[in-house]
């Protein structure tokens, strides 16, 4: 666990090895996120889809597993 002083303006340093860990960046936004009594710092990406695009990659198809599941089920009720 990491901890962090803010200061009298409100700033929190973000230590080293966190932002490099998630690729944060000087001048990059991040999002405050409330999850009631938890505050999260989320990096906020300016495009989101073209940013994550290629990350859960591999040799799985998600809809031939959900084409798949939906054959098995059909078999299971006949």
């Amino acid at each position: 666990m990491t901890t962090a002083t803010i200061s009298a303006k409100g700033w929190i340093v973000i230590p080293v090895e966190m932002r490099r860990k998630y690729g944060l960046n000087p001048g990059e936004q991040v999002l405050l996120v409330d999850y009631g009594g938890v505050l999260s710092i989320v990096p906020s990406f300016a495009d989101p889809i073209g940013q994550a695009a290629g990350h859960f990659r591999g040799n799985n198809s998600l809809i031939e597993a959900l084409l798949a599941d939906r054959s098995r089920e059909r078999a299971r009720d006949q």
